[in-house]
């Protein structure tokens, strides 16, 4: 590396100190992606070059990097850090026909590359379906692009849409993309997260966290060593210690004074060390970055300086030819005072033709120094000028306006600027704008309760729900708001606090408060007792109750949307407790009408209940209403909204009847189609994890339902946990670790009872029973099977009185009595097969046959065997494997020919099992479980497989599964 002082402006001359083990360890977590790499430190630690020299590295090394910085003033524009980013990718893009189609949906914002991308989709109506189709695009983006690095400089200046699309990506990057963020932890809000939520590298993801602390004085004496040879002084080297307490940036600056390199002049390494330490000393307080930018800014000529104090007060990175209209100079004399700026290194070029300086507190040292009267002056021709350009950029016009002092014009700005951003679907830049209005005081009543309704209905939606949370609270101790605003803005903050903060009990108070003052406006007030309605931990009288008051409520309202919409919540509550009445009510839904915003509810309605349909085992009018429901969605052109829910209950159906061929390819086509969903990852890594347990993948299997029960606890989606905690449950039964699964089972088991779930759970109550018994726990299983039977009295839920049988079978069992327990089983098994589950139904076929072979050893082989044929069928390995293993120990297996098949090179079946298991990193304890064989056993059909395979166990895990 050089060490002299040549292009130090950039990072570039200046040794780096201190920095070796961090730039190591950012250097390793990218080389495994997919990687997530969080960078923090306090402003001039060193975090933009250490990215630099990682970059450099991996550039070296033919990695593709590309990097988008977040700025504190903005235009509304979602996601604008990482599209400023992907317009690097130009040349890395394939064809556009080998694109994922959703990528077309960046062609208007990234002009530069519309030819190389598809043609863009149609546009939504829905701002917020607009964002989640460009989060979509942006995701297929990089994963073509790849393997890439994509780095988000200054993060706690991004805008939250941009946050929530990198908190999205982050939790499931595509496998060659590493992501690295830096921030600033004392500029984000006190207890927010960088990301807006509080996330965890999901397994699989690598990467690090490096927190960049200041120098010590023995890293800033080598800086000045490498710098200025001879002159480093230990006096010196200590002097600039002490002057900037370690801060790189500081040292950086007076090492750049004491090069005295101008544009006039040439470093001058040959002058005395005695001399630099009384120019540092000279300064009568501890030195910060304003008096060596200051020293700096006087080498500069008089139109160089211009240009710079135009760059401090326009903010962000500009351009040459509005620097130019702002200092007001000649194009002639502007050109070379750019040029000039840029060599004294005050000015960097920070985007193609945009130049700026090199980090915010150069900008606000400049910006200071300023005289008053001047200041005023630039303020005001970046106004006039600003206005001129094609698309003014309301949020720069608001800032310049508000440093003008004209209060009331920069509110009328500020407001404009705002409604631009949510139209354009940046609710964060919104956001802040919003903010900083209603902190203004004596605000007119008007304006302030526009301000306060327009950030609540932002707020709901929002990813850091604390700040928003915090922002109404502080609107609603406004003495002077209308009360019917105030109960719209309670509505916002009891929705927020119940469907995001999780704090139940505090946003019910408030919801119900929010219905006292919206007496006036009953729509409003009947949505807040239909959340009142809909929490889970409600009890179906309570339910009746709530939904009856706001039926109440709209009955009388010309707002056809408004019954409609009360109207689809009671039939989903309806299907949510098993009403029989819905059925008749769901048929009855409109699916054509002149109002389209009453056949959106009838969609969701349909959804609703279908979705609740598969819960409890109406299969077959599940799949009639969620396709129904995907029909009259895409009538409607709102597919992008319940598309994807629906085609993820759709692909549960399958999985519950049997349809596994395609299984997880369409749920990674699914992912694709929305990576920013939460909800779909929670359900494909169920589902994933469920296929992957009955394939005997345990270590697979567990990764996903882990990770599944983690997202639904961190997203409040109870009944998801359930399920991840039932298919756990089951991995550690069929591991032999029955303590482990009833460790699992038993805070699922209070979720159950806490939401009435009891329906809808009937995984998680024969895992439960199972697990209990095998603990010894047998009071308690008998004490929970009665339970069951109570809650689902008189309730047409077939799966769950199927599991409920299998949970009588398993307890009558235990108790000896085995004509009672198969006749439970058999029962179970027909109520299976009537609903359309054939892997379901085997598995109470193969307990029935368990529990006849004391009576009638004949028929239980014949079970037995017609289990296990469904089994491999299916697919099932683990369970099909269990049924042999049950044939041979109980000898009722079917005798073989004489003498043993010759496979030769090719795999026989036996070892194209463990070649499987193998695949997914399984370990010959994992193999043995699964197909019920000896660990010696599995020792040589692994020895066999590899060797036939011709490689090794670790390669055979990152290749395609045979």
């Amino acid at each position: 590396m050089d060490r002299g002082p040549e292009g130090v402006g950039t990072g570039r001359g200046f040794a780096l100190v201190g920095r070796r083990r961090e730039l190591d360890l950012l250097l390793a977590a990218l080389d495994v992606p997919p990687a997530v790499v969080l960078v923090e430190g306090e402003a001039g630690v060193g975090k933009s070059r250490l990215v630099q020299e990682a970059t450099a590295a991996l550039t070296g090394r033919g990695v593709r990097v590309v990097t988008g910085l977040c700025h504190p003033l903005r235009e509304p524009l979602p996601f604008g850090p990482v599209l400023d980013a992907l317009r690097g990718t130009a040349d890395w893009l394939p064809p556009p026909e080998r694109l994922n189609p959703q990528a077309g949906a960046l062609a208007p914002l990234l002009p530069g590359l519309a030819e190389r991308l598809p043609p863009p989709p149609a546009p939504s109506e829905d701002p917020r379906a607009g964002r989640f189709q460009l989060m979509g695009a942006v995701r297929s983006v990089l994963d073509a692009v790849g393997p890439l690095v994509l780095v988000i400089e200054d993060l706690h200046w991004a805008d939250e849409a941009t946050r929530e699309l990198l908190l999205l990506l982050a939790r499931d990057l595509p496998k060659r993309l590493g992501l690295v963020l830096t921030y600033r932890r004392e500029d984000l809000p006190a207890g927010t997260p960088v990301l807006g939520a509080p996330y965890r590298r999901p397994p699989g993801t690598g990467g690090a966290e490096i927190h960049l602390d200041a120098l010590t004085e023995d890293d800033v004496q080598d800086l000045a060593a490498a710098v200025l040879g001879p002159r480093a002084s230990t006096a010196l080297g200590r002097t600039l210690f002490e002057r900037s307490a370690g801060l790189p940036l500081v040292v950086e600056e007076d090492l750049l004074t004491l090069t005295g390199r101008t544009h006039h002049d040439q470093p001058r390494p040959d002058r005395p060390s005695g001399n630099d330490v009384s120019a540092l000393a000279e300064a009568a307080v501890p030195r910060g970055l304003r008096e060596a930018v200051a020293a700096r800014m006087s080498t500069l000529s008089e139109f160089a300086a211009q240009v710079v104090e135009a760059a401090a007060v326009l903010a962000v990175p500009a351009s040459q030819h509005l620097l130019t209209e702002v200092t007001g100079l000649d194009p002639r004399q502007a050109g070379p005072a750019l040029t000039e700026a840029l060599q004294a290194a005050v000015l960097r070029e920070s985007a193609p033709g945009h130049y700026g300086f090199r980090h915010a507190l150069a900008q606000q040292a400049v910006y200071q120094d300023i005289p008053g009267p001047h200041r005023h002056d630039l303020h005001q021709r970046a106004v006039r000028i600003l206005w001129t350009t094609p698309a003014p950029p309301l949020v720069q016009i608001a800032h310049h306006t508000r440093a003008l002092g004209d209060t009331a014009a920069w509110l009328r700005q500020a407001e404009a600027a705002a409604e631009q951003a949510t139209a354009l679907g940046d609710e964060g830049t919104a956001t802040i704008l919003l903010h900083d209005i209603l902190a203004q005081p004596r605000l007119d009543p008007d304006l302030r309760t526009r301000s306060a309704l327009t950030l609540s209905r932002i707020a709901v939606h929002a990813v850091d729900h604390t700040t928003s949370a915090t922002a109404l609270r502080r609107i609603l101790s406004d003495p002077q708001l209308p009360v019917a605003a105030r109960g719209e803005i309670r509505l916002t903050l009891g929705l927020l606090m119940v469907n995001q903060a999780g704090d139940v009990v505090a946003g019910e108070r408030e919801l119900q408060r929010a219905i006292e003052e919206l007496a006036t406006r009953p729509e409003l007030a009947a949505r807040a007792m239909v959340a009142l309605a809909a929490s889970p931990k409600r009890s179906p009288q309570e339910v009746r109750q709530w939904m009856e008051r706001a039926e109440n409520a709209v009955r009388d309202s010309a707002n056809r949307a408004a019954r409609a919409a009360v109207h689809a919540t009671r039939l989903s509550l309806m299907a949510r407790v098993t009403d029989p009445q819905v059925w008749e009510l769901v048929d009855r839904l409109p699916r054509d009408d002149p109002d389209p915003e009453v056949l959106r509810q009838s969609a969701r309605a349909l959804f609703n209940v279908g979705t609740y349909a598969l819960a409890t085992g109406h299969d077959q009018r599940a799949d009639t209403l969620l396709h129904e429901s995907l029909d009259l969605a895409r009538r409607l052109g709102t597919t992008r909204i319940l598309e994807p829910y629906s085609a993820g209950q759709l692909l549960w159906l399958d999985w519950v009847a049997g349809r596994w061929d395609r299984l997880e390819a369409d749920h990674a086509a699914l992912l694709a189609q929305a990576p920013d969903n939460v909800a779909i990852l929670i359900q494909t890594c169920v589902d994933r994890g469920y296929l992957a347990a009955a394939r005997g993948h345990w270590t697979r299997a567990l990764d996903q339902l882990r990770e599944a029960a983690h997202l639904a606890e961190t997203a409040f989606e109870p009944e998801e946990a359930m399920r991840a905690a039932a298919g756990i449950a089951q991995v550690h039964l069929a591991r032999d670790l029955p303590q482990d699964a009833w460790a699992v089972v038993l805070p699922a088991l209070d979720t159950m009872r806490r939401t009435f779930a009891w329906n809808r759970s009937s995984d998680l109550l024969t895992a439960a029973v199972q697990a209990a018994l095998i603990c010894g726990h047998h009071q308690v299983a008998r004490d929970l099977v009665g339970e069951a039977e109570q809650a689902l009295e008189g309730l047409d839920a077939p799966a769950a009185r199927a599991a409920l049988d299998l949970a009588h079978g398993l307890l009558l069992g235990y108790e000896g009595d085995a004509t009672a327990s198969a006749g439970h089983f058999d029962h179970a098994r027909r109520t299976l097969t009537a609903i359309g589950r054939p892997y379901y139904a085997a598995r109470a076929l193969e307990h029935h046959a368990r529990a006849l072979v004391p009576t009638d050893p004949r028929t239980a082989a014949d079970r037995l065997t017609a289990a296990n044929t469904t089994f491999t069928a299916l697919g099932a390995t683990a369970d099909a494997a269990r049924c042999q293993q049950a044939l041979r120990e109980l000898g009722l297996n079917r005798p073989t020919p004489r003498g043993r098949r010759s496979y030769g090179e090719h795999l026989s079946p036996r070892e194209a099992q463990v070649a499987r298991l193998l695949a997914t990193g399984a370990t010959n304890n994992d193999i043995a479980g699964a197909l019920a064989i000896s660990p010696r056993t599995v020792e040589q059909h692994v020895a066999n497989t590899l060797k036939k395979l011709r490689t090794t166990r670790d390669d055979l895990a990152t290749t395609e599964r045979p």
